[in-house]
């Protein structure tokens, strides 16, 4: 089987949000499932594809809002608004349809689509009807957008996401509706997409890493608690807001605290424990630099790939239930917490005690057969779909 999987960005070796790193695992397995696998979708800019021989690129793009200019804002809003599409959804209109025709042109024959996400397929979503389809919900998107519309600082930003969600539940309808099949990443989005009937989706397991990474015996923190994250994404924020108005104010002032990522303007604690480092050269180094580390999710849907790749590294944490979605077995070493006066107190403990660390190897392990498990049911739909289309 030949499969086309559309994503607004397409693997460039460089996995540096959860984004890339569930589009990196979910190719890796569908190619373990013996499909082949060819790649549709744009660039960072400056970036190349990682595996260019299966690859078609429409073109690159910087498709993060707090960076660019305020006209290119006003631009993106402009035609969004014109045009009927989502803001994330314009950002990729640039291509224009005869050329992601021309690029689907070029991988033929193939047998169907996946669909990774509402971005590009909503950005063209006549393009990919001729052929069955998977269609990947990486979140419930309209719902993210309704969290971020009441957690908005100001009203523009409050009507923008309102716009966004109601914008969003129409394609997401539409997407999962003429889906063969959809695989969520996380169980409970099934229900508000409509599609909770076990004939119609799954949810997928994800890792965050092909191989799990071996135990470090005599690992030596340097600090109590690492986060690290893209903050300026807004689920992030509000997850980091969240800890830093809430959950510091808790904590001993002995306590240290290093939260690694691009940090938008404003943020800041008066927590003496406190550090804003910015990027850091090796995320896992960074993070098994800490004794515990706090999953702090508020928002959003799908999976917490922070999570994921806590408990690949068998790392002590303290959790939010919302950190925990899509994740069936939590280890022994993490504590789960949503009161925030709890949380702090959790962490304390954690960081006092010295939790011991797990052996990730088997939660790793576990998670693969899982999402090879569910993949080969997702395959299951779309064979028989291509069965019924060539009857």
């Amino acid at each position: 089987m030949h499969l086309v999987f559309v994503t607004s960005l397409v693997p460039d070796g460089t996995l540096t949000t959860g984004y890339e790193i569930a589009n990196a695992a979910i190719i890796d397995g569908l190619r373990r499932a013996g499909v082949k696998v060819s790649v549709v979708g744009f660039t960072w800019p400056g970036k190349q594809p990682i595996d260019p021989d299966n690859t078609v690129l429409l073109g690159s793009v910087d498709v993060q809002t707090h960076t660019a200019s305020a006209k290119q804002r006003l631009l993106w809003l402009g035609r969004a608004i014109v045009e009927g599409h989502t803001f994330s959804s314009v950002k990729l209109r640039k291509a224009g349809e005869a050329r992601v025709r021309q690029a689907l042109q070029k991988l033929e024959p193939f047998d169907g689509y996946v669909l990774n996400g509402v971005t590009l397929a909503g950005a063209y979503p006549e393009l990919f009807r001729n052929k069955p389809s998977i269609f990947v919900a990486h979140n419930v998107e309209h719902q993210s957008a309704t969290e971020n519309a009441a957690a908005a600082r100001s009203l523009v930003e409050r009507l923008l996401y309102t716009r966004e969600a109601r914008l969003l539940k129409q394609l997401e309808a539409k997407l999962c509706g003429q889906a063969d099949f959809v695989f969520t990443l996380a169980e409970d989005d099934r229900a508000p997409l409509g599609i909770a009937d076990d004939r119609l989706s799954a949810t997928l397991p994800l890792t965050t890493r092909k191989t799990a990474p071996a135990p470090l015996p005599s690992r030596q923190p340097t600090y109590d608690l690492a986060l690290i994250g893209t903050w300026t994404w807004q689920p992030n924020r509000i997850g980091l807001d969240w800890f830093l108005q809430r959950v510091v104010p808790h904590l001993p002032d002995d306590m240290t605290v290093k939260i690694a990522g691009h940090a938008p303007p404003g943020l800041r604690s008066d927590h003496p424990g406190v550090q804003f480092v910015g990027r850091v050269k090796d995320a896992t180094d960074f993070v098994r630099g800490a004794k515990v580390i706090p999953l702090i999710s508020q928002a959003g849907s799908g999976v917490q790939l922070k999570t994921i790749e806590t408990f690949e590294l068998g790392m002590p944490a303290v959790a939010t239930r919302s950190s925990l979605r899509g994740i069936a077995d939590v280890p022994e070493n993490c504590t789960v917490a949503d009161d925030p006066a709890a949380f702090a107190l959790a962490l304390t403990h954690a960081t006092r005690l010295r939790l011991p660390e797990g052996d990730g190897r088997g939660f790793h392990a576990a998670q693969m057969t899982a999402m090879d498990r569910q993949i080969l049911r997702g395959l299951a739909a779309l064979s028989f779909a291509l069965r019924r289309q060539a009857a």
